[in-house]
């Protein structure tokens, strides 16, 4: 029997922002029964994580696939790990994973996490047909990094809006489109974003971390800030706060544990 969690991240409150389940082994564990466990908790990414001497090996698994690299799934691994007295509040999360040593901070005062990721700057790229015709739309600009295409919009109004044509976004081959604009005027954030990823078996990702690793750079350079406030204008939404940091951006966000329990299989 392995520990099991279900944590909202990058919220504050419980059923918005991203659910992760959260799964701790003593041993690594096969693929296939991994894969297994992701697709019967059906969230957008499960983590498992395996205590090693100098951290936690982490690996994370959509319903559909593996991924190399996870943000919210880190996010909820971390708040599980000290709301649960594994590691103290004081302490740094470490995670060796696929991509390398991630680390995660806990603000004690003001409950707020911090991930140092690599960023993903994007590059600019012709948009492709399928992309112009999933979304509905011309993009004001278009970028693509290693994984995922990068569409600014004219305004929140339309990121808002969108209804996109799934199997067209599917056929430009990346990962994920990432929609973003400008916040409208007056918004307690500098700007918005929805995330797609129906290669990954993820219509519409709630929060989605690793986003931010592209768009971070995108509106640093666009908006002349270094430090941002972005919101993803999900049916669930949820609110992520940037800093770029030479080739690393800093993500914070909070989190509510949701369930706890056991997997018996």
């Amino acid at each position: 029997m392995k520990p099991i969690y279900v944590v909202d991240a990058f919220t504050s409150e419980p059923f918005r922002g991203n659910p992760a389940a959260v799964c701790l082994c003593e041993k690594p564990e096969d693929e296939r029964w991994m894969q297994q466990v992701a697709a019967e908790m059906n969230l957008p990414e499960t983590a498992f994580l395996v205590p090693i001497a100098d951290g936690y090996d982490l690996r994370w698994f959509t319903p559909e696939t593996e991924v190399d690299l996870g943000g919210h799934a880190t996010l909820a691994a971390a708040y599980m790990l000290w709301h649960t007295g594994r590691l103290g509040f004081d302490q740094t999360a470490r995670f060796v994973t696929k991509s390398g040593v991630l680390t995660v901070t806990y603000d004690a005062v003001d409950g707020w996490m911090t991930m140092d990721y690599p960023e993903e700057i994007p590059k600019p790229v012709n948009a492709p047909e399928a992309l112009i015709q999933g979304l509905g739309l011309i993009p004001r600009y278009t970028a693509k990094n290693r994984q995922d295409y990068v569409v600014e919009v004219d305004s929140e109004q339309t990121v808002r809006s969108l209804r996109p044509d799934q199997q067209q976004l599917a056929a430009t081959g990346g990962r994920g489109i990432i929609v973003t604009a400008k916040a409208a005027a007056g918004a307690p954030y500098d700007y918005v974003t929805r995330v797609f990823f129906p290669n990954a078996g993820i219509l519409e990702d709630p929060v989605t971390g690793l986003a931010h690793c592209a768009l971070a750079p995108h509106w640093a350079r666009r908006l002349r800030k270094q430090e941002l406030t972005g919101y993803q204008a999900s049916k669930r939404g949820g609110i992520v706060k940037v800093a770029v940091n030479g080739s690393r951006v800093l993500l914070a966000g909070q989190a509510k544990m949701i369930l706890q329990g056991t997997l018996e299989v």
